[in-house]
């Protein structure tokens, strides 16, 4: 290809489509890339999905700080779920690559002992510089898993610190995976990341210092207890030794908010208000994308260089650009 550009053949998003549902590993990966990338036929592959059929897998967020086995914890958690039946979709976000822009780490890598099973759907995406843990695409990522049939998404953020808290709009149920020695009981709580946490678990608890960390987050919750109003979900504290696939409490912990969520109406809630935040999402880019086309010589820089010079306020000139978006 000129100038080693590549170009995806197009696809025929309506058999891809059915092909994923029959379980096509190969027609899931097509059809996650042209999510993931962005590509031309995004929009119609979104509006493929929504066909009318409600969504019903339990999307799990993990998130926490670098180091503290995130992917390892995944890997026995999908291990777990699949002894019990059920099919497993996994979107792993990566920090982008600056050369590619793709992820940095790979699927083959993190979930090679998965590979060969076919109920699990393993994918790495990258962030491509989108803050909050997760890629802009991840949502619609999730919806092809869903149309594949999956009965569970396990969503890894990139794992760059603690702001990573945009799992929390998009998933069922989130976990925070911290580690005792690192200080991130304390750090966790200044930094807030628990208030996004319904289920906190301490990894590697076979360490010196475990107990500390399990107690130190207990009491950080319960110090918290007099914000939440009776009936709601009081987060969990368990530990894990995912290296050894011990993941049995955290298991029981997640199916119990699953469970309270169920119960509380939760569900509904929370698959609206992700809807609301991924179509917010959208439409804001949208409307970047159309600021962005008024610059570059156009009316962005005219009305920036009046306010520099003073004879137009930036409330006035901020009108001008939204009327001429919305004309």
């Amino acid at each position: 290809m000129p100038g080693g550009a590549r170009q995806r053949r197009r696809l025929d998003v309506g058999a891809e489509l059915d092909a994923a549902r029959q379980g096509s590993h190969r027609a899931v990966a097509r059809l996650v890339s042209v999510v993931a990338d962005g590509g031309p036929q995004l929009r119609e592959v979104a509006r493929a999905l929504a066909d009318g059929t409600p969504a019903t897998a339990w999307v799990l967020g993990l998130t926490g700080p670098p180091g503290v086995g995130k992917s390892t914890t995944v890997s026995a958690l999908v291990t777990a779920l699949r002894a019990q039946g059920s099919r497993v979709g996994v979107l792993a976000v990566d920090p982008s690559s600056p050369f590619s822009g793709g992820a940095l780490l790979g699927d083959r890598v993190r979930m090679g002992a998965h590979a060969l099973d076919d109920g699990v759907y393993v994918r790495s995406m990258a962030s491509r510089g989108h803050l909050g843990g997760l890629a802009a695409t991840t949502p619609q990522a999730v919806r092809v898993l869903e149309a594949a049939g999956v009965d569970v998404v396990v969503v890894e953020t990139v794992g760059v610190g603690q702001s990573e808290v945009e799992v929390a709009g998009l998933a069922d149920t989130t976990v925070v995976l911290l580690a005792p020695g690192m200080g991130d009981g304390v750090q966790a709580a200044k930094a807030g990341i628990l208030e996004v946490a319904d289920v906190l678990a301490v990894n590697k608890a076979d360490r010196d210092g475990a107990d500390a960390t399990v107690r130190e987050l207990r009491q950080s919750i319960a110090l918290g207890a007099d914000g939440r109003a009776p009936g709601d979900w009081r987060p969990s504290v368990v530990r894990t030794v995912a290296a050894r696939g011990e993941v049995d409490e955290l298991l029981e912990a997640l199916q119990q908010h699953r469970e309270w969520s169920t119960a509380h109406g939760r569900a509904d809630v929370v698959r609206r208000r992700r809807a609301a935040v991924e179509v917010r999402a959208l439409a804001l880019a949208d409307l970047g994308r159309r600021f962005g086309e008024l610059g570059s010589g156009g009316l962005l820089d005219d009305v920036a260089g009046q306010v520099a010079g003073g004879t137009l306020d930036p409330f006035g000139a901020a009108d001008r650009l939204v009327a001429a978006v919305e004309g």
